[in-house]
């Protein structure tokens, strides 16, 4: 066993590759190996210049590595290497297993650290003038996962339609139509909603509507995964900021 087997799962942030922290390029200059996921821009590996990078993510539901595989070989190479990152896109956190990857390696006798990322969840609709709070808007916000581990709709989702927070759904396009359905039974078909493909980076796409029109806008758009789904009046934000923008700049 190396005598400094250590996991560091650190997040990438939200895509656009100058939002990763100091911290996290610090950790990766010092790394041995790095495992990193399908939504971390390659182009970070360039901070780990003398690690070996092994890509472990899953695209369009093909998977490189099952959880217990990666769990295993993140040991594996801690006890052959020493310093292990496990890179992950947003925050580790929030919907990104890190949590679980960190216990494996601890109880497998691992030095285990985390550097948080800046999470997708608040700044891919921040980039687009959407706050997910604001006085006399919304009083607190909902982050949930359209897709459980069951691959169903998380039953979070009735339970924020019935409230006036702003919700943020990440990893729910599948499930738009079902998202849609509950809002409306709620009485929220004129709910303005966005959804925000690719956000943060060259190839991003925004769709915004109300909750009775989303589905003709993604559609017009050609929207899909990966993208984030925000509903509320938060939403409205963008429109004003977009308003007062072209105001001045033809002033």
């Amino acid at each position: 066993m190396h005598k400094e087997a250590k996991l560091t799962v650190v997040g990438a942030g939200p895509g656009d590759l100058e939002l990763i922290t100091l911290k996290a390029v610090k950790a990766l200059e010092c790394s041995k190996v790095v495992l990193y996921d399908a939504l971390v821009d390659p182009r970070l590996l360039a901070y780990a210049p003398n690690a070996e990078h092994i890509f472990v993510g899953k695209r369009k539901g093909c998977y490189a590595y099952q959880q217990a595989q990666i769990n295993e070989l993140i040991v594996e190479m801690a006890h052959a290497h020493g310093h292990v990152v496990r890179l992950k896109g947003g925050d580790p956190f929030v919907f990104g297993r890190g949590a679980e990857e960190m216990a494996y390696a601890a109880e497998s006798g691992l030095s285990v650290a985390m550097v948080p990322g800046i999470s997708s969840c608040l700044s891919v609709p921040a980039t687009q003038s959407i706050p997910v709070t604001k006085r006399g808007a919304t009083e607190s916000f909902w982050v949930i996962t359209g897709t459980t581990k069951e691959h169903r709709l998380s039953s979070d989702v009735a339970l924020a339609a019935k409230s006036n927070a702003t919700i943020v759904i990440l990893m729910g396009m599948g499930k738009l139509s079902e998202i849609v359905s509950l809002f409306e039974k709620e009485g929220k078909s004129e709910t303005p909603i966005a959804i925000i493909q690719n956000g943060t980076l060259a190839n991003e796409k925004i769709g915004v509507a109300t909750i009775g029109t989303i589905e003709k806008e993604v559609a017009r758009k050609k929207m899909s995964n990966p993208a984030i789904i925000i509903i509320g009046e938060v939403v409205k934000h963008r429109q004003i900021m977009t308003q007062l923008e072209f105001k001045h700049a033809v002033i």
